[in-house]
């Protein structure tokens, strides 16, 4: 009698073990572009279609959007339109674009990033409906958003259905952090109020900007996002089993996009953010930069799930990445920034600490340019910085606008 207990229990259990794990096992991760093509093809068949994308937008099999795509019965490719970067993401950041024919398919390629930065003219005529498939970062001022807003608000106009073919947020869905952007600084590098860690997926973000009413004039647009199969927000790229494509010159991987939010704001600063090295946003430093003297600094301010290793570096002009970078073959004093547990880092919060720092120890090195504020999308951190208030203080400042915009953002998110 024990030993059949025994072993009945002793079944139960390893159902019960199996059972977890079998519901607890991640399912394959396929992106919008892949359930279009295996659930969703109604959407384009028979239209004359648009594709606003780039390098990025591939098939999980590794085949890029215009070649899955053309290969659909009943499916015309009419027109691509190139965002910052190009179509093929060889462009340096800033570079403009002009328009031009693809010569591997033979499809005009208006530039969005060039002469205008919103389809005009006749760039819709030829158009049924509009497609956007790019892989965003999962930082306000990664320009991709930018392009995305402009073109839904462009078919708005033209009453052009406009659809997202959605892509995991590479950083997670879930973190947050930065301040939400101000309208006195609204620029392309931040065109709606969002932090600069914003914790969504694009197509999250065109049915905020959509469902807010963020548009030009307030127009709507008619907007049908087709969601990221089986992913989750706490999930990172490499969790998903997609493929990880270059998004632009000087993001070559996770490690650089993890630490983005918050390097990217060095951009504003005459701080070398690693342009020029084979780890942009990875390593950073300056010519006057003392490492030791910096460490010794940030040794009393606990940040969480990141290392700095001190390292010298000279940044110089790479034709597939930066040409001409700050401090070009100039030796750069600094560190290679090491997230060991990126769960807990908090980028933003870490260039706060890093640049209150900078400026507490070279007041007289430490330049903010123009651009700085735009990045920020915040009147009020240079001067913060400047007048020396604790990077602690300026981060809690953020507090109640972050919670804020969760709360609005929780109408629009698609995934748990």
């Amino acid at each position: 009698m024990f030993r059949a207990k025994y072993f009945n229990l002793s079944f139960l259990l390893l159902f019960l073990f199996l059972f977890i794990r079998c519901s607890t096992e991640q399912q394959p991760v396929f992106s919008g572009l892949d359930v279009l093509i295996r659930e969703k093809q109604d959407i384009i068949r028979g239209k004359r279609v648009g594709i606003i994308t780039n390098q990025t937008a591939i098939t999980k099999d590794k085949q890029h959007i215009v070649d899955a795509l053309t290969a659909l019965p009943r499916v015309n490719i009419t027109a691509l339109f190139a965002p910052e970067h190009g179509i093929r993401g060889d462009r340096e950041g800033g570079e403009y674009i002009d328009s031009y024919i693809d010569s591997l398919t033979g499809i005009k390629v208006y530039s969005l990033y060039g002469k205008s930065r919103k389809p005009a003219g006749t760039m819709l005529d030829s158009i049924d409906v509009l497609l956007f498939d790019i892989q965003d970062i999962g930082a306000r001022f990664y320009t991709y958003i930018s392009t995305m807003g402009l073109a839904m608000e462009a078919a708005a106009e033209r009453g052009i259905p406009f659809v997202v073919l959605d892509r995991p947020n590479p950083i997670t869905g879930e973190i947050v952090e930065g301040p939400v952007l101000q309208p006195s600084v609204k620029s392309f590098v931040g065109r709606y109020p969002i932090p600069i860690r914003h914790g969504m997926t694009v197509g999250e973000l065109a049915e905020m900007i959509n469902g807010e009413g963020w548009l030009k004039n307030g127009v709507h647009a008619a907007l049908t996002v087709v969601p990221v199969k089986n992913w989750h927000r706490l999930q990172w790229f490499d969790q998903t089993g997609l493929p990880w494509v270059k998004t632009s010159p000087n993001m070559p991987n996770l490690e650089s996009a993890t630490l983005y939010p918050g390097m990217g704001l060095l951009e504003g600063i005459n701080i070398s953010e690693g342009r020029g090295t084979d780890e942009p946003f990875v390593k950073i430093g300056a010519p006057w930069f003392e490492p030791e003297k910096m460490l010794h600094e940030l040794s009393g301010i606990w940040v969480y799930g990141v290392k700095l290793q001190p390292i010298q570096f000279f940044p110089v002009s790479m034709p597939d990445a930066t040409l001409h970078p700050e401090y070009e073959n100039e030796q750069c004093k600094g560190f290679r920034i090491d997230v060991y547990d990126r769960n807990v880092f908090r980028a933003v919060s870490f260039a706060v600490y890093l640049i209150c720092t900078a400026e507490k120890l070279y007041p007289d090195q430490i330049l903010f340019t123009r651009g700085f504020d735009r990045l920020a999308g915040n009147m009020n951190l240079k001067q913060q910085i400047i007048n020396g208030t604790p990077a602690k203080v300026i981060i809690a400042g953020w507090e109640n606008e972050i919670e804020n915009f969760k709360q609005m953002r929780q109408k629009y998110l698609l995934y748990k």
